[in-house]
């Protein structure tokens, strides 16, 4: 059953501002922190948010690219933020550190969720910090994810092998940045080094399919059925299962 939601835009050490969605029962959750896409911090994030604290959890949803100049022109897609493995780590724990005092966020649970550009970050900030889960929706498998760079100083494939919480991923076949065989390639990473993992491959999907202000590439029943796939691995993960 829906519980009903409070939000609020709260600023929290390092200046980032982040949409906070809990619900409006007393009580203490686990903890979801939602990174966005490559758009920033814009509505469907929000949307997101609250649909998840909807089920039971304190969400965090930081603007990750709140040092970009032309927030306006990042929000449409016409600029980039360039976001490093070691910055989305500094800004997670940034993020997190604002619910300390916080009674209704349950701190030794949480789950970090990463879409499109972000999805490569949960998993490497599961390697630097203890958490429950990692959540991955259509990123982190497309080829240029696997090579060192200096955004990326460890490889994806020695990342995965150190990770220690259940992954979730979500992918879509018609995917033109990340194929099949990227999946296939992901997932048996997540297999050669023994991981516990879910993978999801949705027919006729594209890429951000779970985005509803994206009418071209949005999938109903897909999105619908992975979201729900999603919170039942969270549940589960949440209860150490």
């Amino acid at each position: 059953m829906t519980q009903q939601v409070l939000h609020d835009m709260i600023e929290c050490p390092g200046g980032i501002p982040v949409f906070l969605a809990r619900p409006s029962a007393k009580g203490c959750y686990p903890v979801v922190v939602l990174m966005h896409e490559r758009y920033g911090l814009v509505q469907h994030t929000k949307d997101l948010a609250i649909r998840c604290a909807s089920d039971g959890f304190v969400v965090l949803a930081p603007n990750f690219f709140f040092k970009h100049p032309d927030q306006a022109a990042l929000n449409v897609g016409n600029s980039r933020y360039d976001l490093s493995d070691p910055e989305s780590v500094v800004l997670l724990k940034s993020a997190l550190a604002a619910l300390e005092s916080n009674p209704s966020a349950d701190r030794n649970r949480i789950a970090v969720a990463g879409y499109c550009q972000t999805g490569r970050h949960p998993l490497v900030f599961a390697v630097e910090v203890k958490i429950q889960a990692a959540v991955v929706w259509y990123g982190a498998a497309a080829k240029r994810e696997w090579g060192v760079t200096a955004a990326q100083p460890r490889a994806l494939d020695e990342t995965i092998a150190h990770i220690e919480c259940p992954v979730f991923g979500a992918f879509g076949s018609d995917d033109h940045i990340i194929s099949v065989d990227d999946v296939c390639r992901f997932r048996n990473a997540l297999e050669d080094h023994k991981k516990s993992y879910e993978i999801h491959l949705y027919g006729g999907a594209p890429h951000g399919w779970l985005n509803e202000a994206m009418p071209g590439r949005y999938r109903k029943a897909q999105a619908d059925a992975a979201w729900a796939a999603q919170q039942n691995f969270l549940k589960d993960a949440f209860a150490g299962k």
